[in-house]
């Protein structure tokens, strides 16, 4: 007589097969990561296909596409076998201890260097056996690690927000004209877009967001603009304008107080940006990945009178997933 035990956990096994390779569209990415060999990735999934009679990924090559039966499975298994490999962590969790596991975040430079140190200090002093691991990633790079489970969630700035993820915004900040001291718009009065045309702009890379924001307001405007340096990083970008080769719109989360750089609020035609988390929809949030986003949350809400509230779904925000500076 067969062992029920023993079919449930071999169905486990090939879900969790079938589950990294749909992830990574890739059956040789499922077995590294599972560390198997490719030929066993391949055969317990063809198993999962057997047991459930009928087809999940349409192969081409050594690239796999989930059919609509593998879109289908994928969504009723996926928070199982999360869930599954979490159980560590959850039943730590509901005991009352948060000690150890893994915790993965993905944020692109500028939120690494103004908005999480001071959580990522708390954290670390509170949870020092967590292994935490920040993810200085930029563009699509961000979303694949997400859509791939292989961070928990990003902190960062979105301009669309996919269907399959969902946006909590935490930060808000203005934009901001920075000059030089004593630049000619330094003490002028009220600053139109227009008083910005005779200077050059020095601006981070064209495939940022920054660029197409800025580019979108002049043009709505019908004002000519120069750009005369194109360079990444806040911090780059701050010195040279301290320098005098320009002037720059920045976002305030950028600003500390102590630059040598006049700094006017540009408000008035430029949209205000949030920054907040960002996660895969249907994600299984690990214990440490929740009392992460509770020190995000409570170190933001202690310094705001109004919290802003959570979004979701497609809609349309300020900047961009991980692709600002």
């Amino acid at each position: 007589m067969a062992n029920p035990d023993s079919g449930n956990i071999n169905l486990l096994r090939q879900l969790r097969a079938f589950c990294h390779a749909a992830q990574t569209g890739s059956v040789s990415k499922a077995a590294e990561r599972l560390q198997l060999s490719q030929p066993s990735v391949s055969l317990q999934i063809q198993a999962l296909e057997k047991h459930l009679g009928t087809v999940l990924f349409e192969r081409s090559g050594p690239r796999i596409r989930l059919t609509p039966a593998g879109d289908l499975l994928l969504e009723m298994a996926h928070p199982l076998v999360d869930g599954f490999n979490r159980l560590t962590d959850t039943f730590a969790a509901r005991l009352g201890t948060v000690q150890h596991g893994p915790l993965d975040i993905a944020s692109g430079e500028a939120t690494l260097l103004y908005l999480l140190p001071e959580a990522v200090q708390e954290f670390s002093s509170q949870f020092p056996q967590i292994d935490l691991k920040l993810h200085n990633v930029t563009g699509q790079d961000g979303m694949a690690k997400l859509r791939a489970d292989e961070v928990d969630f990003a902190v960062g700035s979105m301009l669309e927000v996919p269907d399959d993820v969902v946006y909590h915004p935490i930060f808000d900040f203005k934009p901001s004209l920075i000059t030089c001291k004593g630049h000619p718009l330094e003490k002028k009065q009220h600053i139109q877009l227009e008083d910005l045309t005779p200077y050059g702009l020095i601006l981070p890379p064209r495939h940022l967001s920054t660029w197409s924001q800025v580019d979108l307001v002049f043009q709505q405007h019908g004002v000519p603009y120069n750009v005369v340096l194109e360079v990444g990083g806040w911090e780059v970008i701050k010195q040279y304008v301290e320098q005098g080769l320009g002037i720059s719109i920045v976002t305030s989360v950028c600003l500390r107080g102590f630059e040598n750089l006049a700094v006017r609020d540009m408000s008035d035609y430029f949209p205000t940006r949030s920054y907040g988390v960002v996660m895969r929809r249907g994600k299984f949030l690990s214990p440490q990945a929740k009392h992460f986003l509770q020190l995000l949350d409570e170190n933001f809400f202690a310094r705001q009178t109004e919290p802003p509230p959570a979004r979701q779904g497609r809609q349309h925000t300020e900047g961009g997933l991980i692709t600002h500076l």
